[in-house]
Parts: structure tokens; C-alpha cells; sequence
């Protein structure tokens, strides 16, 4: 039995089809990388940033790297004026800020970042539902560009290198800068949502299909097809393995949707 609707289900996409993502690259001039990220009317800035040296709590001649994430509410983002979080982040925001991080770091390998520490800052500008997996797909472009650019202007490394050579003397040939890239962030990451309405499995629940739905869930999945989390609940509701199953499956589709954007974007950088 699927819960009470809270408003008229209209929708002018197939169930099946993903809003379609649209990319501004260095839309802020001061950030190592940043994207201005649209999926329908959701819309996220991911700007990444290096900090000048490793977390305090890094061991002090530490070789690894580091990667973190924060996330915010505009306030102009929602119909109604969301508040600041002038005293420091609030529960959901938090498991946000979780979520985006270990989705990042679950497809860079830190040893071979070298003792970089980056801060991917995800401010949604407009919420018309998805915030955390546009969120999550926006931040690992910006992640991606910011990385090249550390292995181009030479602050990042290849371990082997660093480990057995004067830091002065080296400098990487253009096969090099990929191949490092490549060892650096092995995947991309992507997220999409998907939805039970009435028995029929969305995806990418935009705000009306998601107040809607009487399943919501999040998945989250790198480029060579591995999870990284699933996060789904029945609002009012129950499902079944079966629904379960269509549910994921789903999200593959959307996931290797927004993956094969993210490939083309880079293939053209």
C-alpha cells in the first residue's frame, strides 16, 4: 500500500528518462577547479580547493594524501528562505557532507595523491530534488580537473617518483601527467535517485516525484561499475526484494548515463 500523495504526480519526462546534466567549468575564477553543475532545476557549485598543508591529525612526515567534502543550502535555494548554518552543520547536512566525501574518496588512491589535502565545497543553489547525487556527480568533475591540474602544474606527483628522486628534477611528459591521473583517481563517481510510485520505479526524482514516491533511494556508483553506498527507505511504505532489485537496476541505467557524460567532458578537455 503506497502512502497518500502529497500533490498531483506530473511529470513531463518517461519514468526512465534522467533530467539532462549540464556543465559550466571554472565558473569561479579563485578555486583550483570548480562546476557549475545543473540537472533539471537542481543546481550545484562544487568547487575544489588544495589546502596549504595536511589535517593536523595527519601523521607529520605523512606521504598520503587527503580528501573532504562539505555541503550547503543556499539560502535563495528552496521556495522558502533556508537558514544558514552560522553554528556549524546540522544532522542531515552532515551525513551529506559524509556521503559526498567517502563517495570521493572511494575512487582516489591518496598514496598516490601525495601529501595534498582538497576540500570539495558543494553549494546547491536551486533544490528541485537529487541535491546529494548532483551534488556527489558534480564534485567528482571538479575533483577530476583539480587533480589534472596538480599533476600539470607539478605539486602532485607520482609516488615512485617522489620516493626516489630529487622533487626538483622531475618532470612528467604528457603520457606521464594521464597515466598518474589515472593511478591518482582510478574511477569516476556518479549518483542518481530513484523512486516507487504506485508501484512504477522512477528515476531522478525531481521535488514533485520525490514527495511522492513511496520509496526513495539513492545509489551511488563508480565508472567501473562497483557501489559505492545504496541509501533507501519506504516513506510510509514497504517493498519487495523484486522491487528492490528494479529499483537498482534502474539507477545503473542513470549511473552509466551521467558516467558516459562525465568520460565525453573530459575527452574534450
Amino acid at each position: 500500500m503506497g502512502k497518500l500523495k502529497a500533490t498531483p504526480i506530473e511529470s513531463s519526462r518517461e519514468k526512465s528518462q534522467m533530467r539532462e546534466p549540464v556543465v559550466e567549468l571554472d565558473f569561479t575564477e579563485n578555486a583550483l577547479a570548480s562546476v557549475l553543475y545543473r540537472q533539471g532545476n537542481t543546481v550545484v557549485l562544487a568547487c575544489a580547493t588544495k589546502a596549504p598543508s595536511l589535517p593536523r591529525w595527519f601523521p607529520r612526515d605523512g606521504n598520503r594524501g587527503w580528501v573532504n567534502a562539505e555541503y550547503s543550502l543556499m539560502p535563495g535555494s528552496t521556495d522558502t528562505r533556508f537558514r544558514r548554518e552560522r553554528q556549524g552543520a546540522k544532522g542531515r547536512t552532515m551525513e551529506i557532507e559524509r556521503l559526498i566525501a567517502r563517495s570521493l574518496r572511494g575512487v582516489v588512491n591518496l598514496d598516490e595523491l601525495g601529501p595534498i589535502s582538497l576540500t570539495v565545497d558543494c553549494d546547491v543553489l536551486n533544490a528541485d530534488g537529487g541535491t546529494r547525487c548532483a551534488s556527489i556527480t558534480a564534485a567528482s568533475i571538479a575533483l577530476r580537473l583539480a587533480i589534472r591540474r596538480l599533476i600539470k602544474s607539478g605539486d602532485c606527483i607520482p609516488l615512485e617518483k617522489r620516493l626516489n628522486q630529487d622533487l626538483d628534477d622531475i618532470e612528467l611528459t604528457n603520457s606521464e601527467m594521464t597515466a598518474h591521473e589515472q593511478s591518482v583517481m582510478r574511477n569516476d563517481v556518479a549518483a542518481i535517485s530513484v523512486g516507487l510510485i504506485d508501484d512504477d520505479v522512477y528515476l531522478d526524482l525531481d521535488y514533485n516525484l520525490d514527495s511522492n514516491a513511496d520509496v526513495d533511494m539513492n545509489v551511488i556508483m563508480t565508472s567501473n561499475g562497483e557501489f559505492v553506498e545504496i541509501q533507501g527507505t519506504g516513506e510510509e511504505s514497504t517493498f519487495t526484494g523484486e522491487q528492490l532489485t528494479q529499483l537498482i537496476e534502474m539507477s545503473k541505467k542513470g549511473i552509466a548515463d551521467l558516467h558516459r557524460f562525465q568520460s565525453k567532458l573530459f575527452e574534450n578537455l
